[in-house]
């Protein structure tokens, strides 16, 4: 009988132990590298131009709960900070200026998956108006929606802040207009 009793024991937490190994794993391949074509429009002109996303993988969901429980609690100013003392997890990089990303979370939706990358600095500042307040656009954030047909579309904010929500941290303000992205995933 304790033979049985220790044979169920390990049976049960094998089980377990690839029940919980399937739902962590992300919807996505990792590493993942992405070039997309982002389509800015500022007045009269539209300006396209690559945007190149790699990312490594998705940051740990601990790390992703301190730095959205710090915005969370603390606003965006202590924020800024924590995020960028976060390990790198990939670049984002538009005509050969690039930031990293500290900050990836993917999330499943019905139609595909979600995926929200923030970079520790501003990418990029659209218009020419040198009057105009930079102060406090700090960060780049992208999202990406990915179908299953492999389409890619998005938006970017090459300067931009963020505020919570219940899904983690998303736009709050930017600079701009955010930029459009697409993109076609190449077949695997």
């Amino acid at each position: 009988m304790p033979m049985n009793r220790t044979f169920c024991s390990a049976l049960t937490l094998a089980t377990m132990a690839t029940c919980l190994a399937g739902a962590a794993a992300p919807a996505g391949d990792y590493p993942m590298s992405l070039t997309a074509q982002a389509t800015a429009t500022a007045g009269a002109a539209t300006v396209t131009a690559p945007v190149t996303i790699h990312l490594d993988r998705l940051m740990e969901p601990s790390r992703k709960k301190t730095v959205s429980d710090r915005l969370r609690y603390d606003g965006y100013a202590k924020f800024v900070p924590a995020l960028r003392a976060l390990p790198a997890v990939g670049t984002i990089e538009v005509q050969a200026r690039s930031v990293n990303i500290r900050y990836a979370d993917e999330q499943p939706e019905a139609a595909g998956r979600r995926l929200v990358l923030i970079a520790d600095r501003p990418l990029f500042f659209l218009g020419g108006d040198p009057a105009r307040n930079k102060a406090g656009y700090e960060l780049t954030i992208v999202e990406l929606r990915f179908d299953a047909a492999g389409g890619v579309t998005g938006t970017m904010a090459g300067a931009a802040r963020v505020k919570t929500s219940p899904d983690g941290p998303i736009l709050d303000d930017f600079s701009e207009a955010p930029v459009r992205l697409t993109a076609k995933l190449p077949p695997r």
